[in-house]
């Protein structure tokens, strides 16, 4: 087992700028993840800071001590627009770390104070924790809980993602909080070619999804951008070797080639209607105007 070595940190910022995604603003409490999962799309951030996207990603984690102060100050401000903050975009805000540090709830103790609506992604079960905060910013100011689900296979869950609880377990995390009323459901991602990609995977990530509540499901299929393509390619050719070579040619980019991308989402739309599920942003789950009034926090 890796030794991870957790280096405090002070944050300049607590709030990021995004562009070209379905949301402007992130918010990541740590970067770096002892999830080791090998397709992680956040392995190339390790890469920008000189770091190993390989060993360094899961055996160095960054921890931003400050990153509530910082929350609170840039959400005070008078330009602040009250616009969907994801928290869960470079790494996971539920790593076992995050139960000595509790930062990430801390930061949703923030975003409680000031309604201002916000977005998780995560495939820890440890979410189940904060279900009373949770449940608190789904209907006053707007929150969505996404469980990433990438197969409910046991022999690939252990190969893909080593450090993760079991993905069944996070779907009776999503369950119990649906049934408190928060907004969550699940992620199916990254969609694999040739390694999470048949209709048997799909349809029992979707159909399992379902029986648990799941109010949404959402996909995307995996991209492989620097960092994170080296890491990967180095996972194929000893796991599965006789893909190596197959994904040198589909993947001489970082996105699969349309056509499968589209193959891809056509067959979960399928799926989506065939089990009755929706998409993250139905028109009911989007705050209609920012909420100006604090809130009080048990």
């Amino acid at each position: 087992m890796t030794q991870v070595r957790y280096e405090e940190t002070q944050a300049v910022s607590a709030l990021n700028r995004v562009r070209g995604m379905g949301f402007k603003w992130s918010l990541n409490p740590y970067q770096g993840c002892v999830h080791d999962c090998h397709y992680c799309f956040a392995r190339r951030y390790h890469y920008f800071r000189d770091l190993s996207p390989d060993k360094d990603f899961s055996g160095i984690v960054f921890v931003k001590l400050n990153i509530p102060g910082l929350l609170r100050r840039e959400l005070s401000r008078p330009s602040w627009g009250y616009e969907t903050v994801a928290l869960g975009t470079a790494t996971d805000p539920y790593q076992p770390i995050e139960g000595k540090y509790r930062l990430t709830r801390q930061c949703l103790e923030v975003f409680c104070r000031k309604g201002s609506p916000v977005s998780l992604v995560s495939k820890a079960t440890m979410m189940i924790r904060d279900q009373d905060l949770l449940a608190e910013l789904t209907p006053r100011a707007g929150c969505t809980v996404c469980f990433s689900i990438t197969t409910l296979d046991d022999d690939l869950w252990r190969r893909l993602e080593p450090g993760t609880p079991p993905p069944r377990k996070r779907l009776e995390v999503m369950e119990r909080l649906v049934s408190a009323g928060v907004n969550a459901g699940v992620l199916l991602a990254p969609i694999i070619p040739g390694i999470t990609d048949s209709n048997e995977n799909l349809t029992e990530v979707v159909k399992v999804a379902t029986e648990h509540g799941a109010r949404f499901l959402e996909s995307n299929v995996l991209n492989l951008k620097e960092g994170t393509k080296q890491h990967f390619m180095g996972f194929l050719e000893r796991e599965y070797p006789r893909l190596a070579r197959a994904y040198r040619s589909v993947y001489a980019g970082a996105f699969a080639p349309r056509y499968l991308r589209e193959g891809l989402q056509t067959q979960i739309a399928q799926l989506k209607q065939l089990y009755g599920l929706g998409n993250r942003y139905a028109e009911q789950d989007v705050p209609k105007r920012p909420r100006q009034l604090e809130l009080s926090i048990p």
